[in-house]
């Protein structure tokens, strides 16, 4: 069974495949496309393409979708190309069942190289074209940065910047030379929709076009109308929107499964900048995109395949609910009590009776009280799905560990914003929370670097990692608390927290769980233990 001879007989093997002329399709789109989208890696093929095979399988669109990629082009040239644009999406499913779909709605995939004449060549006619509705992006938060640690601009940026739009090196570069043949062919209208996992995308997107477009005016290298263009909400829109679903690296299990099918294309692709990548793309069941309703030249019904579209207010509430209350989290906690108790794996430690427990009180108990209700997601519905669905699901490699990653920049947003809410109302006291509180005691016990056998293990990386493990580097296990401020400087420190927590009534409270997470091999378990009894 190779993918691109995919027919009729794979059905039998519990294959989905498309319901609709393909080639037909492909010509429909060539001609006259209406979505390009921008990052061809596997959150791209198993979300927003599998979305659209929905709609045309249905026969309620027409029109397919073109991929480029901008940063890492062997994964046209080995990931696409060999296989006509088809992937086949695997869904794993908590309960260990999976389904198998060929997805064949992209139909065109272009390097977005402007060294690569064609390619580049075949960029800009899209971008002249009227029919064009928008352009959607999977490209990491990292791709909308121009400028390094010390905030200055990145050397190809800043030639970039000088050398102008006929051969930009940044992705930013690229899309704002192929908005400036947009703006050139008659100011045509289009939607530029970041569905990366970062806080108001939109804004992100559109802070970058910005900037390059300025250089470029202040050089001479563009018209002094393309930045009036590029602020007019009626002709160029940046919509915020929320995207939520892991599409980690290819399983070897999901290959094993396959090959016993008789899929024949399920070797694992290693480009040299070391993307993971197959023709198949393993991902979870549950999935969330809610985009700002704004397009000055139409859009797909994407609704009618799931996406949800709703105002900029309502995509920051439900941003807010994921982050702050119902997922991240959930996910912190988890992260930091399965380092401390040798877990490996988030969906082992959901085996965990003690630790579900937990995340259940951080989510239901005390998130729910001050949650964010965006009103076109239930909040309660969310979490359930978390708890039952994603975060159990064996398929799902994720790791405590690489959750615990720069918890220090994390604890914010995940922790510090209920505490504020709780802080600040007039009904509730922060001093009542306990399970946030113990959430926090185990952190500071895992910066340690100890685990609760006593065994030391390194933590994750952490920007403010060697600063916070200077805090606690004189305390050993079975020692009592040697000076009861020792955590002050950490605990108080409202740029880690959203707040000082001594003025918020849990400084003292933390401290005396992180005591007695001390107080020997096996106190985590038993101080974790000792308050869910509490709390039943």
């Amino acid at each position: 069974m190779k993918l691109v001879n995919y027919d009729l007989t794979w059905k039998e093997k519990g294959y989905e495949i498309p319901e609709y002329d393909r080639e037909k399709l492909r010509k429909e789109t060539l001609d006259n496309p209406t979505w390009i989208h921008f990052g061809a890696g596997n959150i791209f093929r198993g979300f927003p393409a599998a979305d659209l095979q929905k709609l045309l399988n249905t026969g309620c669109y027409d029109r397919g979708v073109i991929v480029c990629e901008g940063f890492d082009y062997e994964i046209i040239e080995k990931a696409y190309k060999p296989y006509d644009d088809l992937s086949l999406l695997v869904v794993l499913k908590s309960d260990g069942h999976i389904e198998k779909r060929v997805i064949g709605s992209v139909v065109e995939s272009i390097a977005a190289d402007a060294n690569m004449t064609a390619e580049w060549n075949r960029l800009r006619k899209i971008f002249r074209e009227p029919s064009l509705q928008f352009a959607s992006f999977t490209i990491t938060e990292k791709g909308y940065s121009l400028t390094d640690s010390r905030g200055e601009f990145l050397s190809f940026v800043t030639e970039d910047f000088t050398s102008g739009p006929d051969k930009p090196v940044h992705i930013m570069g690229k899309l704002t030379a192929l908005m400036y043949e947009r703006y050139k062919a008659g100011e045509l209208p289009i939607a530029l929709v970041s569905m990366d996992n970062c806080s108001h995308n939109g804004d992100k997107l559109l802070a970058s076009v910005k900037i390059y477009a300025e250089k470029w005016i202040e050089n001479g290298l563009a018209e002094q109308g393309f930045l009036g263009y590029l602020l007019n909400r009626d002709k160029v829109a940046f919509p915020w929107s929320m995207i939520d679903k892991i599409t980690p690296r290819p399983d070897d299990k999901v290959k094993s499964i396959l090959k016993e099918d008789g899929f024949e294309d399920t070797e694992l692709i290693i480009t040299s900048k070391n993307t993971y990548t197959a023709a198949f793309v393993n991902a979870e069941e549950t999935q969330y995109l809610v985009i700002e309703d704004t397009f000055p030249n139409g859009r797909p019904p994407l609704e009618k395949a799931g996406v949800l579209f709703t105002d900029r207010e309502t995509v920051d509430k439900v941003e807010k609910m994921k982050v702050c209350t119902c997922l991240n989290p959930l996910h912190t906690a988890l992260a930091v009590f399965g380092c401390l108790l040798s877990y490996t794996a988030i969906w082992e430690e959901m085996r965990d009776k003690d630790l579900v427990k937990l995340i259940e009180h951080i989510g239901y108990s005390e998130g729910m009280p001050v949650v964010v209700d965006p009103g076109i997601i239930n909040p309660r519905d969310f979490i359930r799905d978390v708890l039952r669905l994603r975060l159990p699901n064996p398929f799902m490699p994720d790791a405590p560990q690489r959750i615990a990653t720069d918890t220090s920049q994390k604890i914010p947003i995940r922790f510090g914003e209920t505490i504020k809410a709780y802080h600040r109302s007039e009904s509730l006291k922060a001093s009542d929370l306990t399970f946030i509180p113990l959430a926090i005691a185990a952190w500071c016990r895992y910066l340690m670097g100890i685990d609760d056998k006593g065994n030391a293990f390194t933590p994750s990386p952490d920007p403010l990692l060697k600063e916070l493990q200077g805090y606690v580097s004189g305390i050993k296990l079975q020692d009592e608390l040697p000076d009861k401020d020792v955590l002050r400087p950490i605990l108080s420190n409202d740029k880690i927290f959203a707040v000082n927590l001594y003025e918020a009534g849990l400084g003292e409270k933390i401290e005396g769980m992180f005591a007695e997470m001390i107080s020997g091999p096996g106190a985590v378990r038993k101080t974790l233990q000792k308050y869910l009894s509490l709390a039943d």
